[in-house]
């Protein structure tokens, strides 16, 4: 009666093991690995996308704001959206305002030969501002602007998702850190933690305020030598 038993159990064993195996489909083409990655990024830029689309619609729709009814154009960013490297000006001025495009003309200029200075490509970061829209007579924004964009601009950093967050000007040191002296802060490397994650970001002149005051190039040149520094710490490729 037990030999029967244990026969019984040991049939029921290989009768579950056939019903448990996998079915295995094998197939005589490789598999296209890098075409798997290329999709994958593919659905990652896609979404990204469709992010910062519905973010200016956000900002768009706000209300009751001089900025934007004195404004031609709402400017969200402009390069790579994908680059470890954000970096983050004040407010559009007139030429922005007119093209639709960050940092043109002089300002520009002088931004593109800052980078080009610890070997980065304009084209190769992400731009954007702290307030999209552009202030009457190119005014510096409010405490009040500042505070209601600051909003929008945290979103803007959590999409865009870089390693490294530059802050150009006083604005954007306001609207990312609340501090409003730019000179006690600039060239210090600091944190700011938005939906769990962390980025370390540096303060530095604005070229705008470089042009005003050309003086003080040589303690942004200090500023993006430590940027520049940073980059290879953390084996940054751009």
């Amino acid at each position: 009666m037990i030999k029967k038993t244990l026969n019984q159990n040991a049939k029921y064993a290989q009768e579950l093991l056939k019903t448990a195996e996998p079915d295995f489909v094998f197939s005589n083409k490789p598999i296209n690995r890098l075409k798997i990655i290329q999709n994958n990024n593919n659905s990652k830029n896609k979404k990204k996308n469709e992010l910062l689309l519905n973010l200016k619609e956000q900002i768009n729709s706000i209300q009751n704001c001089n900025l934007k009814e004195n404004s031609k154009n709402l400017i969200i960013g402009d390069g790579d959206s994908n680059s470890p490297i954000m970096l983050i000006g004040g407010a559009p001025g007139k030429i922005e305002d007119e093209s639709g495009s960050t940092f043109q003309g002089d300002i520009g200029s002088l931004l593109n030969k800052m980078l080009l200075a610890i070997n980065i490509k304009r084209e190769n970061v992400y731009t954007t501002y702290s307030v999209n829209f552009r202030p009457p007579e190119d005014r510096k924004p409010t405490l009040q602007e500042i505070k209601r964009y600051s909003i929008f601009l945290k979103d803007h950093i959590s999409i865009i998702n870089p390693e490294i967050v530059i802050l150009m000007g006083s604005t954007a040191m306001e609207a990312i850190t609340g501090l409003n002296k730019i000179s006690n802060e600039r060239g210090k490397w600091k944190e700011i933690i938005l939906n769990n994650k962390t980025f370390p970001l540096m303060i530095t002149f604005s070229p705008s305020y470089l042009i005003r005051f050309p003086e003080n190039k040589k303690y942004s040149w200090e500023d993006l030598k430590k940027i520049r520094q940073k980059i290879e710490e953390l084996k940054i490729k751009i």
